[in-house]
């Protein structure tokens, strides 16, 4: 496992040194979680206009050199709140990867690919509330100079939530097993049985698959 690394206690990405204390409580949370050693996390500039503050990282997913997948996380805080989180943070992530030919044409794949995130929440103890997102598969066909290429599928689940324990620790290790889930990667902790639409009750998981295009 491996700890966050490099995530300043003041400014969370949007350059104000006057964060307020809950905001600088919640990012030394990010620096104090622990994830898997295949996800790389790298600090970057927060965007500016979703809220008073914010704090992000990006990430990969990476077996053996070769990347599997990568992803967006964003927290951002309004002290005065914002009437669609109801609360005063909010989490907003992006998670890609490309997918076996088999898991592609899964006809459940944007509830499967909704489950993995549910799941591993519940998996990790995160308690939150609000939930919302988008799960897109998009294939790939190449054809003249691309033809030798095999045709692909990218799976992009975009979700946010609000999170309503102060554990965010908890919810950046969620999200890293998502991320790893979408590489094929099984789960550090035994995800719930879905109530949802699966096979046999256990959602299914994709193969490893060779490194996303790019």
């Amino acid at each position: 496992m491996a700890a966050v690394g490099g995530h300043p206690a003041q400014g969370g990405g949007t350059g104000k040194d006057a964060a307020p204390i809950e905001f600088r409580n919640a990012v030394e949370a990010l620096a104090g979680a622990r994830l898997r050693p295949e996800v790389q996390l790298t600090v970057e500039p927060a965007p500016r206009r979703l809220a008073p503050f914010a704090y992000a990282v990006t990430a990969t997913v990476e077996v053996d050199g070769e990347e599997l997948a990568d992803g967006r996380l964003v927290l951002l805080h309004d002290p005065a709140g914002q009437e669609a989180w109801h609360g005063d943070f909010r989490v907003v992530t992006l998670s890609r990867a490309e997918l076996e030919p088999e898991m592609a044409g899964d006809p459940m794949l944007a509830e499967v690919g909704w489950a993995w995130l549910t799941d591993a929440l519940q998996a990790h103890g995160a308690g939150y509330a609000e939930p919302g997102g988008t799960v897109t598969h998009a294939a790939s066909h190449y054809f003249g100079a691309l033809a030798a290429r095999d045709s692909s599928t990218e799976i992009e689940i975009r979700a946010s939530w609000t999170p309503a324990d102060g554990r965010f620790e908890r919810h950046l290790a969620a999200w890293g097993d998502l991320l790893c889930i979408c590489a094929g990667l099984p789960p550090t902790l035994p995800l719930p049985l879905p109530d949802g639409p699966s096979l046999g009750g256990v959602v299914p998981m994709p193969a490893r698959r060779r490194p996303r295009s790019h």
